[in-house]
């Protein structure tokens, strides 16, 4: 989409207002929340001070470019690393973590009528608190009992054992089968994808590409079978992660919510919790799967972000400095930055 986006605004969410919190309250402010590149994120405060969030899943809220790679419809969703954006995924996943005792925002209203607004819009409660990032930058201190409740949420999600396959949650919940015959297949089909988008626009990965293919394809096939999958977040940073009023750990941005290997998640935490991820860290995890998903990682948050650079995403620098960051961890695995 260009540069001219039409956002929402007190006139045009009104009627979502009404619907989620009945004909008497009124919008007395609207503010769009920045750092969402697939859906539109919104503080609406109310007449008597309140305020909730709403999220609307829009073309002119979502920064990223159409993939012709990318298949569509029922075969784009059973892959589990499709574009995880959607109301459909949003609500599975909030009753999936709901189910195994995880804090995320409560859904007040969730609407794909087009009636209020003209696209499919979910209000939430609105968690007032930082960021978990925040608090630990911040007050390292005051955030460790909360990255030790995050870690009691992990092993909550980690422990479900009712998955019939692994894939997006709201597909295998209904009944959908996933892309790809394992876990571990699906990671370096779309390692080896990223590497390829990578290397096509990056030099110094087009270099090493022979070298970063042949150790993706070698520590994939050390892995051995696995048919168990937890429940996974896929993107678990700090920023995604809100604190509550009572210091409980709250989670968001939840579409992309899987069953999986828990591994997939640990590769991501360790990332971004770097140095306050040890509290975190689940005993018995499979080391050759984290350093084959650590990678493969690295080759994501490279292809990724310069994917979405394609189109008109705003904070521009922020995301270049995720591709460059990432590129000298993925050729670190050759020895080399």
């Amino acid at each position: 989409m260009g540069g001219r986006r039409s956002f929402a605004d007190r006139e045009r969410l009104a009627g979502v207002a009404r619907a989620a919190l009945g004909p008497r309250r009124r919008i007395a402010e609207v503010a769009r929340l920045r750092g969402g590149s697939k859906k539109g994120v919104y503080r609406l405060t109310l007449d008597d001070g309140a305020s909730v969030i709403v999220y609307i899943w829009d073309s002119a809220e979502n920064y990223w470019p159409d993939s012709p790679q990318a298949p569509e419809g029922a075969a784009g969703r059973a892959d589990p690393f499709s574009h995880a954006s959607g109301i459909d995924l949003f609500v599975a996943a909030e009753r999936r973590l709901t189910a195994v005792g995880v804090r995320t925002p409560r859904i007040l209203l969730a609407d794909t009528s087009r009636d209020h607004y003209p696209a499919d819009v979910a209000v939430v409660e609105d968690v007032r608190g930082a960021t978990l990032e925040e608090l630990l930058r911040s007050d390292p201190r005051g955030a460790t009992p909360v990255v030790h409740r995050l870690a009691a949420s992990l092993g909550a999600m980690a422990e479900y054992d009712g998955a019939p396959g692994f894939g997006k949650v709201a597909v295998v919940d209904n009944g959908g089968a996933p892309h790809g015959g394992s876990c571990e297949q699906a990671v370096l089909d779309r390692a080896l994808d990223d590497l390829l988008e990578a290397a096509r626009r990056d030099e110094r990965i087009g270099a090493v590409r022979d070298e970063l293919e042949d150790l993706v394809r070698g520590w994939f096939a050390a892995i051995r079978p696995r048919e168990r999958f937890a429940v996974v977040h896929g993107e678990l940073g700090p920023d995604h992660v809100l604190v509550d009023d009572r210091g409980r750990p709250v989670l968001v941005d939840i579409e992309g919510l899987m069953y999986f290997d828990v591994e997939w998640e640990h590769a991501f935490l360790r990332i971004r919790f770097a140095d306050h991820y040890p509290p975190l860290h689940r005993a018995g995890m499979d080391e050759q799967r984290l350093r084959f998903y650590a990678l493969a990682m690295r080759l994501s948050l490279v292809a990724g972000p310069l994917r979405l650079l394609d189109g008109d995403f705003p904070d521009r620098d922020f995301m270049l400095g995720i591709v460059e960051h990432n590129l000298q961890e993925s050729l670190a695995f050759l020895g080399r930055r």
